[in-house]
C-alpha cells in the first residue's frame, strides 16, 4: 500500500547527504555517494566510469573534480529523498551559497513535477524542502577558478540510442576525429547506433550507473516513487567525464518540443530537466562553480520533433537498430504498445512507408485499437500528454494530417487508428513547421554551420 506523503515527512524528517568519494582503479574511476534517512535506512550507489580507452588529461580527484562529484551527488539524492519526501535535506559535509542553494531547489521542484502530481501532492516551492548545509566555508578547500584546464578539444557527444543522437552524430560527421560517444548503462542500441555513425567501442566512453537495492525494497513497500530530473544526473555525471578527458564541449540532442508541458495548463513537464529551462541554468552554474571552458548545448534545440523526424528517415543505416522505447530497452525492442513506440511511429510515418515501419517496429501500430487513448493523448484530445519524452500536440496534430494525406494520395484504406481522426485536427501549415527555426538556443558559433545544414535539409515537404 502507498504510504502517505505527510505521514513520512513526520516520521522521517531529515534526509542527509552524507558525503561523497572518488577512487580510481586500473581502468576505471568510481564515484560513491552516501545518503541517509535516520531511523529508516542507508544508501549507498556507486557510478563508474570506464577509463580503459580514455585519455585522461585533468586530475581525477582535484578540489574541482570532488565539487564536481559533490554537485552529481546532489543530482542523485533527489531520487533517494523522494522516498520519503522528509522536509529538511541535511548536507553536513558541504557548503552552498545561497543562489546555489535556490538553484537546487528549482531544479528539484520543477523537475519532480510529474512525482507531486502523480501522487497527489500539493506543495510549493518555498515549502517542499529545506536545505541546511555547513554555515561557514572557512575550512571547505579553495577553489580557484583560474585553476589550469587541460583541453583536448574533444565534442562529447551522450548517446542514448534513439533518434535524436542519431541526428547529432550524423550532422557532426566530418569532425569524427574530435567526437567521442557518451553512454549509461550498456544498452545494444546505443553500441549499435553509434558503430551506424562510425564510432567504434574506442570512440565509446562508457558509464555505469547503479541504484541501491535499498530503495527498490523501499518502493516495493509503497514508500513513494516516480519520475525524477534524471537528465540532470546526466548532465553533471556528463561534465565531470568532459573535464576527465578535456572535452570543450558537450552535445546533447534535445529539441525545440521537450519544453512544452506535459499537463496543460501548469508547468508540469516530464521533460523539465531537458529543457532550454535547465539547460541555460546549468550552464550559469557551471560557469558560476568550475569552468567556463565546458560548453553544454544541444545541437538540436533549433528544430521540432517533425524536423527531427524527417532528417532521421534519411539516415537509412540507424532505422534497423535504433530505439526509443523505456518498457522494452533491456530486451532491445519495440515494445508496440506504449505511448512512446506510438509516437515514434506516427512522428516518422509522414516520411516513411508504411510497409516499412511496421517492418521496423514489429507491427502496424495505426492498426491497434487498444492504442487510441494515446493517441488522443498525444494529439491533445484528452486532457494530458502522455508522461513520456514525445512531441508538442502540434506537432503530432501535424504529423496526423500529413500521414492521413499519404494514404488519401495512395488510395490506401485508413488503418484504425486513423479513421478516429480528420485533415482538419491540424489548421496550421505543415511546411511552415518543417521552415521553423527556434532561436532560444545556446550553440556555439563554431556548431552554427551544422544547423543550417540541418535547417536547410529539412525545409519544405520534398
Amino acid at each position: 500500500m502507498k504510504k502517505n506523503f505527510s505521514n513520512l515527512r513526520e516520521k522521517y524528517p531529515l534526509f542527509s547527504y552524507d558525503g561523497c568519494s572518488i577512487r580510481r582503479e586500473e581502468d576505471k574511476v568510481i564515484l560513491h555517494f552516501d545518503f541517509s534517512v535516520p531511523g529508516l535506512c542507508e544508501f549507498r550507489p556507486e557510478t563508474v566510469i570506464m577509463t580503459d580507452n580514455m585519455k585522461i588529461l585533468n586530475p581525477f580527484d582535484s578540489v574541482l573534480a570532488q565539487k564536481i562529484v559533490f554537485s552529481l551527488g546532489m543530482a542523485e539524492a533527489v531520487s533517494y529523498w523522494k522516498c520519503v519526501c522528509s522536509p529538511v535535506i541535511s548536507i553536513p559535509g558541504g557548503f552552498l551559497t545561497d543562489e546555489d542553494l535556490l538553484w537546487w531547489k528549482k531544479l528539484w521542484f520543477n523537475g519532480l513535477g510529474e512525482f507531486f502530481y502523480e501522487n497527489n501532492i500539493e506543495t510549493t516551492e518555498d515549502n517542499f524542502v529545506s536545505i541546511k548545509v555547513r554555515e561557514s566555508i572557512a575550512d571547505m578547500p579553495e577553489l580557484d577558478k583560474k585553476q589550469s584546464f587541460s583541453s583536448s578539444a574533444l565534442n562529447l557527444i551522450p548517446v542514448g540510442g534513439g533518434k535524436d543522437s542519431c541526428v547529432s552524430l550524423s550532422l557532426l560527421a566530418d569532425i569524427k576525429e574530435k567526437n567521442i560517444c557518451f553512454t549509461l548503462n550498456d544498452q545494444p542500441a546505443r553500441e549499435e547506433t553509434a558503430a551506424a555513425a562510425g564510432y567504434g567501442p574506442e570512440k565509446i566512453l562508457r558509464t555505469y550507473r547503479t541504484i541501491d537495492p535499498e530503495l527498490l525494497r523501499l518502493n516495493a513497500e509503497g514508500y513513494l516513487n516516480g519520475h525524477t530530473p534524471f537528465s540532470s544526473v546526466l548532465a553533471f555525471l556528463s561534465y565531470y567525464c568532459a573535464y576527465l578527458t578535456g572535452a570543450e564541449n558537450i552535445v546533447l540532442s534535445n529539441e525545440a518540443s521537450a519544453n512544452e508541458a506535459s499537463v496543460a495548463g501548469t508547468d508540469i513537464n516530464h521533460q523539465y530537466s531537458k529543457s532550454y529551462a535547465f539547460e541555460a541554468d546549468f550552464t550559469a552554474y557551471t560557469s558560476r562553480n568550475f569552468l567556463d571552458e565546458i560548453h553544454y548545448f544541444s545541437l538540436l534545440r533549433p528544430f521540432n520533433e517533425l524536423q527531427i523526424a524527417k532528417k532521421f528517415a534519411s539516415l537509412q543505416d540507424c532505422h534497423k537498430v535504433f530505439r526509443s522505447c523505456n518498457a522494452g530497452s533491456k530486451a532491445n525492442i519495440w515494445c508496440g504498445s506504449c505511448a512512446k513506440c506510438l509516437f515514434v511511429f506516427l512522428i516518422l510515418s509522414p516520411f516513411l512507408s508504411e510497409e516499412y515501419l511496421t517492418e521496423i517496429f514489429g507491427k502496424n501500430m495505426f492498426g491497434d485499437d487498444s492504442l487510441l487513448p494515446e493517441l488522443q493523448a498525444l494529439a491533445g484530445v484528452s486532457e494530458n500528454k502522455p508522461f513520456e519524452c514525445v512531441g508538442t500536440v502540434e506537432e503530432v496534430r501535424c504529423a496526423i494530417r500529413m500521414t492521413l494525406e499519404k494514404y488519401e494520395a495512395r488510395g490506401r484504406k485508413l488503418p484504425v487508428l486513423l479513421r478516429a481522426f480528420d485533415k482538419d485536427i491540424y489548421d496550421g501549415s505543415p511546411q511552415e513547421l518543417l521552415a521553423a527555426f527556434n532561436r532560444e538556443h545556446g550553440i556555439p558559433a563554431k556548431f552554427e554551420r551544422y544547423v543550417t545544414e540541418m535547417h536547410n535539409a529539412v525545409r519544405g515537404t520534398d
